[in-house]
């Protein structure tokens, strides 16, 4: 990866963002021995100005940020860290150093279709999502329709929290379809933000 480190006197700034909400949860700087580090480890490492020395995050604290990817801008010299935070970000105990709560459920689905998308690679055994990729597109378009059932069912005659519930599940039962099919949640999302976009047009 190609990073100018000579614009900012050897160092870069690095932006941390936890991998599954999109969260910005920091902003630190690197030289090129932290980003080394870094790389080598696996855990984000610093170049502390005030200590003027590498400083691992979480190295007091127990709070790591395990990495998951790291990007290089445009101009080579800033760096995105994707990562998965252990605990509190910032020192004052909060999720982030802006004192934001580091949760954004609709997130989890970009998670949830990754691991259904792995069971369908790996298929485990005992896996009830396995058995149900085993089970073949009919039985499982089944299954479907009959979430879909019990939802209308619950959003008609039953009560919020089960309505809720078997959403969830028609939701869950939806993604391994699609998934059986070659497609992901994301193709839904495209789907829809197309239509967006010509409905706005128009309008």
């Amino acid at each position: 990866m190609e990073i100018d480190f000579n614009k900012m006197d050897g160092l870069v700034p690095a932006i941390i963002q936890d991998n599954e909400t999109c969260k910005v949860l920091m902003l630190g700087f690197m030289n090129k021995e932290a980003y080394e580090t870094t790389v080598k480890t696996g855990k984000v490492t610093f170049f502390s100005r005030t200590k003027n020395r590498l400083w691992t995050k979480g190295e007091e604290s127990g709070n790591f940020l395990q990495v998951v990817s790291i990007k290089s801008d445009c101009d080579h010299d800033t760096l995105l860290i994707q990562v998965e935070p252990v605990g509190p970000v910032c020192h004052t105990g909060t999720d982030t150093c802006w004192g934001e709560k580091n949760d954004e459920p609709v997130m989890f689905l970009k998670s949830l279709q990754d691991f259904i998308s792995k069971r369908h690679e790996e298929m485990p055994e005992g896996s009830y999502t396995t058995s149900l990729f085993q089970s073949g597109i009919n039985k499982i378009a089944q299954k479907v329709g009959e979430e879909a059932v019990e939802t209308v069912i619950e959003a008609t005659n039953g009560t919020n929290e089960r309505l809720i519930y078997e959403g969830a599940d028609l939701l869950y039962h939806m993604i391994v379809l699609l998934t059986s099919k070659g497609y992901r949640l994301e193709d839904l999302a495209r789907e829809l933000q197309e239509r967006h976009s010509k409905t706005w047009k128009k309008h």
